[in-house]
C-alpha cells in the first residue's frame, strides 16, 4: 500500500490513525497479523521459519503491517497477534518491505531445504 501524502501543517496523530484505517481495511478477514514495530521481537531466520511453517499450514491468510515513517498507529499494533523487529535502525518504510521479504523467501527456502540457504 503507498504511502499518504501529507501536507506540511498535517496532524502527525490523524495521518498515523488515518493510516491505521486503510491498512486494516486491507486486512483478509481471518488473517494472523504481524506488525512490524520497533518493540517487537527481533527473529532468527530459524525463528521465522519455526513461525513461517505453521502459518503455511493453518492455510489463513498472514498479513505483515509496515507503517509508514511515523510509525504504526495503535489499532495496528492491538490487532497484531505478534510483533517482529527488523532492527534496531529505524529503516525507511520502502526497504523495510525489501528486508521482509528477503526474510520471508530466506525462511521458506530454509523449510524447503532449498540451497539458497546454506546455513
Amino acid at each position: 500500500m503507498p504511502l499518504a501524502r501529507r501536507s506540511p501543517g498535517a496532524s502527525v496523530a490523524r495521518a498515523v490513525a488515518d493510516e491505521a484505517e486503510r491498512l486494516l481495511a486491507a486486512v483478509p478477514a481471518g488473517a494472523h497479523v504481524v506488525a512490524l514495530a520497533e518493540d517487537g521481537k527481533p527473529w532468527t531466520t530459524a525463528d521465522l521459519a519455526a513461525k513461517l511453517e505453521p502459518w503455511m499450514q493453518r492455510g489463513a491468510p498472514v498479513a505483515f503491517l509496515i507503517g509508514g515513517p511515523d510509525g504504526l498507529g495503535g489499532a495496528c499494533l492491538d490487532r497484531a497477534a505478534e510483533r517482529w523487529s527488523l532492527s534496531k535502525l529505524t529503516l525507511p518504510h520502502g526497504l523495510v518491505r525489501v528486508v521482509a521479504a528477503e526474510a520471508l523467501y530466506r525462511a521458506w527456502s530454509v523449510l524447503e531445504r532449498h540451497p539458497y540457504h546454506r546455513a
